[in-house]
């Protein structure tokens, strides 16, 4: 309590006090004695008050003309935004018309009595059915594995993340399990379609999926689901469950519907030539 006492006694230290009392003596302390210090300290305080006059009237002479600029780079920004908007517009509306006419094509060319299968195989059409529907995600707490781990990579250090060789192994396996069709996050699957990693993100024809990735395979639903769980694909996605805590969950489904892929490239095939042949 003594020193309570005595902080709140003596809130100047001695130092200072005995300090001012000097100057104060002395003559130095306080406003300026003679005229010209006087003259001097108003001198400083007009030259002060006219440094802020002027800054506050620059302000408000600037303060339109900035307005005026930010209010132009707006009006440009909404036109650029629109015009885009425009392009894009029609860059759907043109891709469109190239999917119709080589879905066309492809009808076509498949002729016969075979069209619809080639439609079906070839993702140019959509279509609906029984089948099963496959839920892969992340696992809930992902953690970082050693170097020796064959998991990791420059690119994918956390092991509890799905990685796009994952998903070529789920669709593979779900084709090979007797799958008609496949899509993944509403991406239909072809032939020629490529499941591939850029950076952190699983790329399906070149669109970014996000997770959780959900996988639709029409076909024989539970000899599909059957087939595939005890295939070595399926096998190794419960063991990415058990082991890296990754989550997947199959189940039957009555009537999945697939939209059709959204770009079919059409190639055809040509008789080998003969010649220089013996």
């Amino acid at each position: 309590m003594s020193l309570l006492t005595n902080v709140m006694d003596h809130s100047l230290d001695d130092g200072y006090a005995e300090a001012a009392a000097r100057k104060t003596a002395e003559g130095s302390g306080g406003l300026p004695k003679t005229l010209r210090a006087k003259l001097g300290l108003a001198a400083g305080l007009v030259l002060a008050a006219l440094v802020v006059t002027v800054g506050a009237a620059q302000a408000r002479v600037a303060a339109p003309v900035v307005a005026k600029e930010r209010q132009e780079l707006i009006d440009r920004i909404d036109k650029e935004t629109a015009s885009a908007d425009t392009l894009e517009s029609t860059v759907d509306k043109l891709r469109d018309d190239v999917n119709a006419r080589q879905r066309a094509a492809l009808r076509t060319s498949g002729g016969g009595e075979g069209t619809e299968l080639v439609d079906l195989l070839s993702g140019a059409v959509a279509v609906h059915g029984p089948g099963v529907r496959l839920v892969v995600n992340d696992a809930k707490e992902a953690t970082s594995g050693g170097g020796d781990n064959p998991r990791e990579t420059s690119d994918f250090s956390d092991i509890g993340r799905v990685r796009d060789h994952d998903m070529q192994r789920v669709v593979n396996g779900l084709w090979a399990a007797g799958a008609e069709a496949v899509s993944i996050n509403g991406q239909r699957l072809t032939a020629l379609s490529a499941i591939r990693a850029a950076g952190n993100a699983i790329l399906v024809d070149n669109k970014p999926l996000v997770p959780p990735y959900t996988v639709l395979a029409v076909g024989d639903g539970k000899r599909l689901s059957t087939t595939f769980q005890n295939g070595a694909d399926g096998l190794y996605l419960h063991a990415l469950e058990e082991d890296y805590g990754i989550r997947a969950t199959i189940s039957v489904v009555g009537d999945l519907r697939l939209p059709a892929a959204p770009s079919v490239i059409v190639r055809t095939a040509q008789p080998r030539s003969e010649k220089g042949t013996s």
